[in-house]
């Protein structure tokens, strides 16, 4: 092969690596819009239960520009849930609570539950995307600086509206004529998380709420054990965004905690398999949004998710 040869091949290559990225950022950038409702059932309840229907919202990571969005999450209402959970991460600038709470208004009328994540108290900054390979990526960051985003506003909004706060608290719903006792923590990313004590006089197993429901931002083993160890039936999470950028057919590399990637989002189960006896039914969010630094996913369609609970 001449030299001449070997330069128009290389040539060519290289147009077609171009092409090829060009074409994984396009659809990549694409896909990070194409918002999905997911649905999936979990025999959690008491023999006899009616069903119960439980929204699952996180990481938003709202921009105030971002309309469609907004109009997307206004319609979510149609789905008509018995209960909203909320697992954080909802803004993405100083100025994006208005543009929340717009977005959730039809769903503040209903009953739910929320936490906060990181990404309700610090805003989103640049970062290299080779930490999330890291075991702890936290261990390279800078120590926190004063919070820049409004959580407590938001917080004290959401629970006017008639959201019960569970940050690092416990409360109660009663969900069609099911107890469910709900346990909380703040963000375990930023370290926040403090399990709540059970309550003084809790009733003894044979008495026991119908339904347990654990609530955190940030899936740590940690946090998992604690909940599991409590007696929760069910823990909702997100902060993962999935993996965000997964190889398809095997799905996530990453999940920004210490949580396996078999778990990355979906559900499973913990510390076993999903309904295996002695674990908890895990359900972790691949969330909505994605960093305003890098508003790509990949094989990882960012979604909310409507749990079905019916009897076991």
């Amino acid at each position: 092969m001449t030299p001449a040869h070997r330069a128009s091949l290389g040539r060519r290559y290289g147009a077609g690596v171009v092409a090829a990225g060009l074409g994984v950022l396009a659809w990549s950038l694409a896909e990070a819009k194409a918002y999905t409702v997911r649905h999936v059932r979990v025999p959690v309840l008491a023999a006899g239960a009616p069903a119960m229907r439980i929204l699952h919202l996180s990481d938003l990571h709202l921009l105030p520009r971002q309309c469609r969005t907004i109009s997307w999450l206004r319609g979510l209402a149609e789905l008509e849930p018995d209960l909203v959970i909320n697992t954080g991460d909802n803004m993405a600038h100083a100025a994006s609570m208005p543009a929340v709470l717009r977005a959730l208004e039809p769903l503040l009328e209903r009953p739910g539950a929320f936490v906060m994540g990181s990404n309700d108290y610090y805003a989103p900054k640049p970062k290299n995307p080779a930490r999330y390979l890291l075991a702890d990526p936290r261990r390279h960051e800078a120590a926190p600086e004063p919070e820049d985003l409004p959580a407590r506003e938001l917080g004290l909004a959401f629970a006017a509206a008639g959201w019960r706060d569970l940050t690092n608290r416990r409360d109660a719903v009663e969900v069609n004529g099911t107890h469910v006792d709900l346990v909380g923590v703040d963000d375990p990313h930023l370290d926040r998380d403090r399990m709540p004590a059970p309550p003084a006089g809790q009733a003894s197993d044979a008495n026991a709420p119908v339904l347990r429901l654990g609530v955190a931002h940030a899936p740590y083993r940690r946090v998992l054990d604690a909940m599991h160890t409590d007696g929760c039936d069910l823990i909702l999470a997100g902060h993962t965004h999935g993996g965000q950028l997964c190889v398809p057919g095997y799905g996530a590399l990453v999940t920004n905690c210490d949580l396996d990637t078999a778990r990355a989002s979906g559900l499973s189960g913990w510390p076993g398999a999903a309904g295996e006896a002695g674990s908890t039914y895990l359900h972790v969010s691949n969330g909505v949004g994605t960093s305003p630094f890098t508003p790509v996913r990949f094989a990882c369609r960012p979604s909310v998710t409507v749990l079905t609970l019916t009897p076991r």
